[in-house]
């Protein structure tokens, strides 16, 4: 970051002296006034809940500009690498800065490619779930697990010891996933296949048996490739602020990432395509199309309770970017399976237009994000909805272990110690007859 020509000056009502802070200056974005002085000169705390206009760090890898409804990953457009890149490609650049050479592509694809089997005790560890237990409750535990597995890389002051945890968790993330899916369905584990590409093997790990393999189809593994794509990274949200709070304790990596897939279990964050189908699903279980003029009269009026999933978005105040690759890919899928007249697709698409053409709607900015889509293309796919997330989660990995990596290269690096406005009773002492 570069140090602003301007200065920021904190007055005081009361006479109090006033403070100059320094203002620095990020590459695009807002700039930031640097208050980490201002305890120590004022006594005082900022108050910002949900860290809304709070820069926690610094960082080079994500950008979003949310009124622009922009989202650039090391300065390439969403878009762009949606369509031009696989999903490797896209960890290649997250994690290293840039795109990868035809060398440096073949060389990455077969390191992550030759990593994705764990340790055969995992499935031993699995076993001690319910089979119907969470997917994301099985993935953090089995994530959580695996520093037990390869404590011999959870050195965070070494450099290489992190870049190999960051190869392992990318590698082994469709693996666990899988085994998570199997598991719940009660079938075998299928192991990788060294032939395949990330996203078909992984596919192939959720589908296959031992009865028949699994054909993995161009149009699904394009699908599910760009949803990896979409879902790789977004700066600051709440569960890679997780993975920097938990990592910034100096906990080993796996902890750090099974912190964030917990976060991201939330159903305000992660979830949320699966709360989007489910409405899809409630709709059409009362009347379908007939219902979704009612049911978007109810969204309007506050008192009904009733919420319009999978529209507006925390930081977009414009079309998310995503959401319209998303509906592309959605099209694509639903006709390379006969599905075009799916009609949970058909209530989306009803519901999209009202929204866009709705006064209250447009004035509140409400525009489809991302999870209006994918849920739609994953049931199709045939991954059930519990899942959903922990396909989130399997995407979002790269994204956060970069993030963890540049924050522990930072050298402002510093352990997470937000403050807090006190509420409560003051001193008092405990009654001596009680």
């Amino acid at each position: 970051m570069q140090l602003s020509d301007k200065k920021a000056t904190l007055s005081f009502s009361d006479g109090t002296p006033s403070v100059e802070f320094p203002v620095y200056q990020g590459t695009v974005g807002p700039d930031v006034i640097d208050i980490r002085k201002l305890y120590g000169e004022t006594n005082m705390f900022t108050y910002d809940p949900g860290f809304m206009a709070t820069a926690s760090c610094e960082s080079g890898i994500t950008y979003i500009d949310g009124d622009k409804g922009q989202l650039l990953y090391r300065g390439y457009p969403i878009d762009q690498l949606a369509v031009n890149c696989d999903f490797l490609d896209v960890c290649y650049l997250i994690l290293n800065g840039e795109l990868p050479n035809a060398e440096q592509k073949t060389e990455f694809d077969g390191l992550i490619t030759h990593h994705t089997m764990v340790h055969e005790q995992m499935q031993y560890f699995l076993r001690g779930f319910r089979r119907d237990a969470h997917p994301m409750a099985v993935l953090t535990g089995l994530i959580g697990a695996m520093s037990a597995f390869y404590h011999d890389s959870t050195d965070i002051t070494n450099p290489h010891h992190r870049h190999v945890s960051a190869i392992r968790l990318i590698s082994k993330m469709p693996t666990l996933v899988a085994m998570a899916y199997k598991y719940s369905k009660g079938e075998p584990f299928v192991y990788p296949r060294n032939d395949l590409s990330y996203t078909g093997n992984f596919l192939r790990m959720m589908f296959a048996t031992p009865c028949e393999d699994y054909v993995v189809n161009e149009v699904v593994e394009r699908a599910l490739d760009r949803i990896f794509i979409l879902h790789a990274d977004h700066e600051q949200n709440a569960s890679t602020s997780t993975v920097r709070l938990c990592g910034s304790s100096g906990t080993n990596p796996f902890a750090a990432i099974a912190a964030g897939v917990g976060c991201l279990w939330g159903p305000a964050h992660g979830g949320a395509n699966e709360a989007c189908l489910t409405m899809l699903e409630e709709i059409q279980a009362n009347g379908g199309l007939e219902y979704v003029g009612e049911f978007m009269e109810k969204v309007k009026d506050k008192s009904s309770g009733v919420r319009l999933m999978g529209f507006g978005h925390r930081v977009y105040k414009n079309y998310d970017p995503r959401a319209k690759l998303m509906q592309e890919t959605c099209k694509e899928v639903l006709g390379a399976l006969g599905l075009e007249n799916d009609p949970l697709f058909k209530l989306a698409m009803e519901l999209e237009r009202i929204a866009l053409e709705d006064p209250y709607f447009v004035e509140r900015k409400l525009y489809p994000n991302v999870d209006f889509y994918s849920g739609i293309v994953q049931r199709a796919i045939g991954i059930p909805t519990s899942l959903f997330t922990a396909i989130f989660a399997l995407a979002r990995t790269v994204g956060w272990i970069a993030q963890w990596n540049e924050m522990l290269s930072d050298p402002n690096y510093k352990i997470g110690r937000p403050r807090q406005l006190y509420t409560g009773e003051t001193e008092r002492n405990v009654p001596a007859n009680r």
